[in-house]
């Protein structure tokens, strides 16, 4: 049977357009006035793949739960026959756990036979990202390990439903649904328990394939999990915290340049963060974040060459230099803002944070320096480029913290082989995070270490695919999968839940996101660094292809351009040597 993505994948194949105006009935023009709009999203329906457990007592209270698993139609019935039968007694309450085979985003659609009530009936639904979330408590005012809350979207639903009807619920992040019947001395009819996938109808136009299958499905996960975060809005996850958070949007953003090319979901989402938080605000509230605000319209521009969306956002741009700028001293010492942070597992390490913190600063600076140029804004440009002179009069040491360290790299202020001899490499993956991870595998190629980083990808990013992930998820550590069960496995005592015994910070256990798109890093970073395309002119007009296969034979895919997809393909020789082979559409100039 063919995988869920690739079967996702096909369904995707028709481009969507931005939000169109529907077209109603005759009969509703002078009522509404145009002020509709259509839905820009696509729906599919996607039956169970399997039954994850049930509770039918002495074996009576839930029969014919295959029938679940069956195609449906949306339409009800007259009768009982070829349906799921779920019986509550007095004492006893039916119970049944659907996996739909893989993470999505969406609802359900219960399709309802007969009932021995005539009244509608009283059920629970608990949509779940594991096994164990499904079958957990919400505690939703103190976060804790072992809880999940129903923060931003409801996951835990007490609801009637009807018989001989139909009823759709839910709008979050899930792959798993438990269904109990609480009405004593009920019995219901489940014709159809279909999930309702939502998501943008857009071709994966970027490829990745090689002799390594695990990496393959790395790099496919990675497109995923970015492409469910696509919603209306590029969110950072799809059942929390479903917000624009642009630090979160930077990893996303090279994923959507390298798998679906030149996609408005990008400029929407800036448009609107600019009009969230207007100068002097920071991005989300955190400077950090305006800072990455920078870089993204520097790599943006650089993929689609946008002149036109560059200088929609000039007065913002030069509006945060000038910000900045007024906040670093003649010494190089910044005042901000009196928080600092990078990702949550690195905030124990204040000294560390700081350092990678100011390395954050000058990447960001040294990338609107470019975009002034661009927009041809000498005064401002030779403003961001005082401002980074400064700042490297006073460089803070790492502090043994990989996200310092790897900034550092990105930013100049260290020596990248240094860096990863010195902190980045030293354990592997021990102290990857899933956002900066993405800046480890970098830096790691800067320093020609390429063999070290697809080591790491198969091991962390991999060990996620290992507990059952087909997303990737907001925070993981290595040390968690010991004596741990799968997502996909109901939790057994003696043994650790992956997702509700671990977290920490604002992802307590099952509060912790498994679908988050600045996991996605390795896709990026694989499109770029294995495969070897690297964009030297904006526009993609100049491309440079410069594989690093390390261990692997082969290695072929797609990399879309504004002209058109780039087809390429590398494959080793017998005396060690690359042969490869580039087909890049007119106006695009390769240098190999």
């Amino acid at each position: 049977m063919k995988s869920f993505l690739l079967t996702i994948q096909l369904c995707l194949w028709t481009c969507a357009s931005s939000i169109l105006y529907a077209q109603l009935p005759p009969v509703f023009e002078s009522i509404y006035d145009g002020k509709i709009q259509k839905d820009e999203l696509t729906r599919i329906f996607i039956s169970p793949q399997r039954i994850v457990w049930k509770y039918a007592g002495d074996g009576s209270l839930v029969t014919n739960e295959n029938e679940l698993l069956k195609i449906g139609n949306s339409q009800t019935e007259l009768g009982k026959k070829n349906m799921c039968e779920m019986v509550s007694a007095e004492n006893e309450t039916a119970s049944i756990l659907l996996d739909y085979g893989k993470e999505i985003h969406g609802g359900i659609q219960l399709v309802l036979g007969g009932s021995t009530r005539r009244e509608p009936s009283l059920v629970r639904i608990r949509f779940g990202e594991s096994v164990g979330e499904c079958n957990s408590q919400t505690r939703n005012y103190e976060w804790g390990v072992g809880y999940s809350t129903d923060d931003h979207a409801k996951r835990d639903i007490i609801t009637e439903i009807p018989r001989d009807g139909l009823i759709e619920l839910g709008n979050t992040g899930f792959r798993f649904v438990r269904i109990d019947l609480l009405q004593k001395n009920t019995t219901i009819h489940i014709k159809e328990a279909r999930a309702i996938l939502r998501y943008r109808d857009i071709p994966y136009l970027g490829s990745f394939r090689s002799n390594d299958e695990r990496l393959n499905k790395i790099w496919l996960t990675g497109a995923y999990t970015v492409h469910l975060n696509m919603q209306e809005y590029l969110w950072d996850g799809i059942k929390r915290d479903r917000l624009i958070w642009l630090g979160d949007m930077h990893p996303e953003v090279s994923t959507i340049a390298r798998v679906f090319g030149d996609n408005d979901v990008v400029p929407k989402t800036l448009d609107l963060a600019c009009q969230q938080y207007p100068l002097p605000q920071w991005m989300n509230g955190m400077s950090a974040y305006s800072l990455w605000y920078l870089i993204i319209q520097h790599d943006w521009y650089k993929y689609n060459g946008n002149i036109d969306f560059l200088r929609k956002h000039q007065n913002y741009i030069l509006g945060l230099i000038d910000l900045i700028d007024s906040k670093v001293d003649a010494e190089g010492r910044e005042n901000l803002a009196a928080e600092r942070f990078l990702d949550w597992p690195s905030t124990p390490n204040k000294e560390g944070v700081e350092a990678g913190y100011r390395a954050l600063i000058v990447w960001a600076m040294q990338d609107a320096v470019k975009l002034c140029e661009i927009l041809k804004q000498p005064i401002a440009a030779k403003k961001a480029e005082a401002c980074v002179a400064r700042m490297n009069k006073y460089v803070k040491d790492h502090h043994q913290l990989k996200q310092a360290a790897s900034l550092m790299a990105i930013a100049g202020l260290i020596d990248p082989e240094k860096a990863c001899n010195e902190v980045v490499s030293v354990g592997g993956a021990k102290d990857f995070s899933t956002f900066y991870g993405y800046y480890m595998l970098q830096a790691q190629a800067k320093a020609g270490q390429y063999q070290q980083a697809v080591d790491i990808i198969r091991q962390y990013w991999g060990g996620m695919l290992g507990m059952g992930a087909t997303t990737f998820w907001e925070d993981f550590n290595l040390d968690w999968t010991k004596n741990a069960t799968r997502i996909d496995e109901v939790p057994v005592p003696g043994k650790k839940d992956i997702h509700g015994d671990f977290g920490a910070y604002c992802y307590p256990g099952f509060r912790h996101s498994l679908c988050h798109g600045w996991a996605s890093g390795p896709t990026a970073w694989m499109s770029e660094h294995i495969l070897g395309v690297k964009i030297l002119e904006a526009g993609c007009k100049v491309i440079k292809v410069e594989p690093h296969l390390g261990d692997l034979q082969w290695v072929e895919g797609t990399f879309p351009t504004p002209y058109g997809l780039i087809e390429i393909r590398h494959s080793r020789r017998a005396n060690g040597t690359i042969e490869s082979t580039v087909k890049a559409p007119k106006g695009i100039k390769v240098i190999k």
